[in-house]
């Protein structure tokens, strides 16, 4: 039968989702976005018009886990003015043009001394690159390499006008409750200022992905966070240890907006139900995914895999942080995200999103234990094996009751069990359906 959700992922016409989703990055990009501020909460204002959207304000001074929420960073304007006065960078073209955080200043200064606070790309001359300094107080202005290299001799005015001090770290949450109280987790970042694939592509997936699963049944709770990278997914673990126990899956939104194929990176468990999901899902849509092991590197899955919580979280993206030129350059625009790559990394959203919900109703990430596992139950006895020794006839059913009973150690799901068996699936559910009802089997929590 066609669940709600599936006929979402059939029904989805590429062409105009591509648009509006390209439409609403171009929205978002205008605003300056940064580890805190007021960009943060203009963004999550933007994104609260289309999902119903919780604002959480954390105070700076905060203890969370290991780490403390900074100050609160605002920039107002930020300019260098060459010899003859003329302003030869300014952040009113684009925030990428100052270093995010730089702590405010004013001074005039000889260009030697200058250039010890410019940043420029050589291999790419034309491009201003995006660089931040959040845990160290410094300033700093970005530009392209080809325009430092023409900087005259002289004097040099610079401006920074910005408040560094105690405010709130600010982040978003959607909440989507489902008929059971386990939960899959979206996560996507929302400091980044301009750059388009890095992340609007993922703001702008998150946003219609929760609007999308807001309209159908849910098994599942789904939970969407909008948070400042490394420091947010900290502080929403720190102050969340009740909701990250119902955590069955999760994925982790970036780089989705690109020409690039798909690659998913598993989580820390390698082989968790996300980890098994992903990739069937794409391969149902007829997606090639690249699959990569885990590693405590890339977006926000290192915070929600530290081992001290070791959640199921993986991350989906099309081309991976740092692998295109693009990546943190004003490259990053508009023109690089395209609507059909938006359009079909939703679909495939979508489409992980009715597996997980499928495979959940039908048991298939039920796991159970053999309660006499110390050598096979006698299943005759029990009614549950042939009586007549010597014949193939009903083999794949008794077959798949010795599968379930010597898998069934608390590790391995339904669905692991039917892959590792190639025995179908539904044969294999009702076989664990039947252990249970004799009494061999306990599920497990």
């Amino acid at each position: 039968m066609t669940s709600p959700l599936d006929t979402l992922v059939r029904g989805l016409d590429p062409d105009s989702v591509g648009a509006a989703m390209h439409a609403f990055a171009a929205e978002l990009q205008p605003i300056p976005r940064s580890l805190t501020g007021d960009g943060v909460r203009a963004t999550l204002a933007k994104i609260g018009e289309r999902i119903r959207l919780a604002v959480h304000e954390v105070p700076t001074g905060t203890p969370v886990l290991d780490w403390t929420v900074p100050r609160e960073w605002n920039l107002r304007a930020a300019w260098v003015k060459g010899p003859n006065g003329e302003t030869v960078v300014d952040a009113a073209h684009s925030p990428l043009h100052v270093v995010g955080y730089s702590v405010p200043v004013r001074a005039r200064l000889p260009l030697a001394e200058l250039q010890s606070h410019l940043r420029s790309l050589p291999e790419h001359p034309d491009w201003v690159p995006y660089r931040t300094s959040y845990w160290r107080e410094t300033w700093g202005f970005c530009l392209p390499h080809c325009q430092r290299e023409t900087l005259p001799e002289g004097e040099y005015e610079v401006l920074i006008d910005a408040t560094l001090a105690d405010g709130a770290l600010t982040y978003g949450e959607c909440f989507l409750p489902g008929e059971t109280a386990r939960e899959v987790l979206i996560s996507t970042h929302v400091c980044h200022p301009v750059l388009a694939n890095d992340n609007l592509s993922g703001l702008a997936l998150a946003t219609f992905l929760a609007e999308r699963l807001a309209t159908v049944p849910r098994h599942h709770g789904w939970r969407f966070l909008f948070v400042p990278g490394t420091i947010g997914a900290i502080t929403w673990l720190a102050g969340n240890e009740e909701a990250v126990a119902r955590i069955d899956h999760g994925v982790v939104v970036a780089n989705v907006g690109d020409p690039g194929g798909f690659h998913y990176k598993r989580s820390r468990r390698c082989d968790a139900p996300i980890d098994r999901a992903v990739p069937h899902a794409l391969a149902d849509l007829g997606e090639a995914v690249r699959v990569e092991d885990f590693v405590p590197f890339g977006y926000d899955e290192r915070q929600y895999c530290s081992p001290g919580f070791d959640l199921p979280v993986g991350s989906l993206t099309r081309t991976p942080w740092g692998r295109y030129p693009e990546y943190h350059t004003s490259a990053d625009d508009l023109t690089f995200v395209r609507p059909e790559a938006l359009a079909g990394s939703l679909r495939a959203y979508l489409a992980v999103a009715a597996h997980l919900e499928s495979n959940a109703r039908n048991g298939a990430y039920s796991r159970y234990r053999n309660l006499l596992p110390k050598g096979e139950p006698q299943l005759g006895r029990r009614g549950l094996y042939g009586t007549l020794g010597g014949t193939t006839a009903g083999r794949e059913r008794e077959l798949a009751l010795l599968w379930v009973l010597n898998q069934s150690d608390g590790r391995h799901d339904l669905q692991a069990i039917a892959e590792r068996a190639a025995v179908p699936f539904e044969t294999i559910a009702e076989a664990a359906e039947a252990l249970l009802s004799a009494g061999l089997l306990a599920p497990v929590d």
